[in-house]
């Protein structure tokens, strides 16, 4: 079976596996205070060009979700984020469990706008009964977004620029965050992404990484005592270096960034070829992410190749996604297109 229905289906980058068993037989300090964390930490305030940041390695994307908010809001304090956005669709209600209510707008191709995220703020400045509603204090945002799209710099900027208005974090989701720093329409860098954020995290689990994911704070109000809420929630492996030594060896060289335009190359070969035979893509994505309305009788035909079922569109087709990762190879793309063709 070859696997096109999400991006974290295999292990590690082979560079990842050879640089642990390696030091498998070399022992470190833990929770985090290790020489691989520090020099992962390193690397990654370089790339940022901000050596004040805070940096701090967590396991997964729906742990760090819970614990950046968790550790930023105040218990009447909410985030702004798309209805299609992970925190809202994907994650059990974990943010309403952690006790800050997920404030939703209508997201266009998974994006939302500095014009609503005001809109929502401008009302709560606004309101006479503050204490009977919920403050918003975040904005969360993916990049890309749950449907493969990314923001400009200039959507970017918009946004931040309303954040810091009316004195709310921004936020990034970075679980694909190498995926869309490499797309072809990108026009923003990792330092642009440390400028206008708050804090953002940097994907591992999807991206190259056995799992695992980092949590860069320019903000000093957040950072301060992360780390006290990092261990309450759970979030603080006591294995911390295990952690450390795979963001070093994906960010020290660029190794990150290399296997996800790759991934992106390939992913928009798949969709040239699928429009190419009369496949509409359901939304115009630029990242490893596609999403294609293809007809039932076609999919009942793919036995080899899976796809992640997003909806129905009508009785006789469906949304369905296609995604590449950093370790898809070319054949493998070829043989769907092939397959696809036949």
């Amino acid at each position: 079976m070859i696997r096109f229905n999400n991006d974290y289906s295999f292990g590690a980058h082979e560079r990842i596996i050879k640089k642990l068993s390696e030091i498998n037989g070399e022992s470190y300090g833990g929770y985090g205070i290790d020489d691989w964390c520090l020099k992962a930490a390193d690397v990654i305030k370089g790339l940022i060009g901000d050596k004040s940041a805070g940096v701090h390695f967590l396991v997964g994307g729906t742990q760090t979700n819970f614990t950046v908010i968790a550790a930023a809001l105040r218990p009447f304090q909410g985030v702004i984020a798309a209805d299609s956005g992970h925190i809202n669709v994907h994650e059990t209600g974990a943010i309403e469990n952690s006790g800050h209510k997920v404030i939703t707008v209508k997201g266009e191709n998974g994006k939302i706008t500095a014009e609503q995220i005001e809109k929502e703020a401008k009302a709560y400045v606004k309101s006479d009964i503050k204490e009977h509603i919920v403050c918003p204090k975040m904005v969360y945002i993916s990049f890309p977004t749950e449907y493969g799209t990314i923001y400009s710099k200039k959507e970017l900027k918009e946004i931040s620029e309303v954040c810091h208005k009316y004195n709310m974090y921004l936020f990034i989701d970075g679980a694909r965050l190498s995926y869309g720093l490499t797309a072809p329409e990108c026009d923003i860098t990792i330092k642009d992404i440390a400028e206008y954020t708050d804090v953002f995290y940097i994907g591992g689990t999807k991206c190259g990484a056995l799992f695992g994911e980092a949590v860069v704070i320019t903000n000093p109000e957040i950072n301060e005592n992360f780390r006290s809420y990092m261990k309450q929630n759970g979030a603080m492996l006591a294995k911390g270096w295990l952690l450390g030594v795979q963001f070093y060896e994906l960010l020290k060289d660029g190794l990150y960034f290399e296997i996800a335009k790759r991934a992106n190359e390939y992913a928009l070969m798949i969709k040239k070829a699928f429009n190419s035979l009369g496949i509409p893509s359901y939304i115009e994505s630029c990242t490893n992410q596609q999403f294609f309305i293809v007809p039932n009788s076609l999919l009942e035909r793919l036995k080899k190749y899976t796809y992640e079922f997003e909806k129905e569109i009508d009785e006789n087709n469906s949304c369905v996604r296609f995604c590449t990762d950093w370790n898809t190879k070319e054949e493998e793309v070829r043989g769907l297109i092939d397959e696809i063709k036949k």
